[in-house]
């Protein structure tokens, strides 16, 4: 396993990391047994951070992170204000912020959050920037040691990075969504910014693994949020049509050529740009775990292979994406 700065927090994270939305919910049934399994694998492998949220699984993710870290020295970022309306100003005063990080800090068992991350606020509220004071006090008072911002589009992102106490932000980055490698990243490279990864395999496309009449149960968000329903289109499939974005995976087979399997290199192309920290997939189960884990040993894309994605993302995927990104 490699390692790699997270901005200027201090912290040395594996490039390779995980979240645990899948594990918590919105992504079909995770037995608890594999779920533990897959974090104490992923910890044994030399993985040291992980990433969840108060609203995963409604506390489950934060309550398995708990009980799979205890006495191991691992890092864990969680995020708020999901539990609460993201557009009421209410949910951003010192008390409601102050009794979310209380609560996580409940089912985490922890003394203090390392990466607090407000949880894809709409802009308005980074525009007018009030929560990062009270994120300033819960630093403070030693609740949490470091901040960041989880963000749906580019322009929220570079809102962000204009606040001098943000680390890090989390952003939707992949083979089908490459619009932060022209702006975003170079901000984040020059105010020493950490860059965690989500969603790089676009809700699994870009495993090559479905076809375009497959389903998906009720109670996961690749059903029911196909076209935004519940939140922005760009959670699910990467903001792509579902029979589109099959249809743009297929043509993309050949990236796994001498690189084990899609997955593997679709996670090796997040990596292969400096200004990632590390990238954080889903997993439901231990061979999930270790599917994605061997991407630390498949070779990086060429310069030639950089521009073919950039060209196919430019002309083939990019007109298809829903969504503000």
């Amino acid at each position: 396993m490699r390692y790699r700065s997270l901005g200027s927090t201090g912290i040395k994270v594996s490039e390779i990391s995980f979240g645990t939305w899948a594990i918590g919910g919105s992504w079909g049934n995770v037995e608890e047994q594999a779920a533990l399994d897959g974090l104490a694998r992923a910890m044994d492998q030399g993985v040291t951070f992980f990433d969840t949220a108060d609203v995963y699984g409604d506390g489950r993710a934060e309550r398995l992170l708990a009980r799979a870290t205890k006495g191991r020295d691992i890092a864990v970022a969680t995020k708020f204000c999901r539990a609460g309306d993201i557009h009421d100003p209410a949910t951003y005063t010192y008390e409601s912020v102050s009794r979310f990080c209380e609560g996580s800090l409940k089912r985490l068992e922890r003394e203090a959050i390392d990466l607090y991350q407000i949880h894809c606020p709409p802009h308005a509220v980074l525009e007018q920037g009030d929560v990062f004071a009270v994120l300033d006090r819960l630093k403070r008072e030693g609740k949490i040691l470091h901040y960041g911002v989880s963000v749906e589009t580019d322009a929220e992102g570079l809102t962000a990075l204009r606040y001098p106490g943000v680390e890090a932000l989390q952003v939707i980055f992949n083979v089908f969504r490459q619009k932060p490698i022209t702006e975003l990243f170079p901000v984040a490279k020059e105010k020493n910014a950490g860059i965690l990864v989500r969603l790089p395999l676009a809700s699994g496309l870009l495993t090559g693994k479905f076809r375009k009449d497959d389903s998906f149960p009720a109670d996961d968000h690749r059903n029911f949020n196909q076209n935004g329903e519940s939140f922005n289109v760009g959670e699910t499939f990467a903001g792509l049509p579902f029979p589109k974005g099959v249809e743009l995976a297929e043509r993309l087979r050949w990236i796994g050529d001498g690189r084990g399997n899609m997955t593997r290199a679709a996670l090796r192309y997040i990596l292969d740009y400096p200004e990632v920290s590390c990238v954080i997939p889903g997993f439901k189960n231990v061979q999930q775990v270790d599917d994605n884990l061997a991407t630390e040993d498949v070779p990086s894309f060429t310069a030639q292979e950089l521009a073919q994605l950039s060209a196919f993302y430019e002309t083939e995927v990019k007109p298809w994406i829903r969504g503000p990104y």
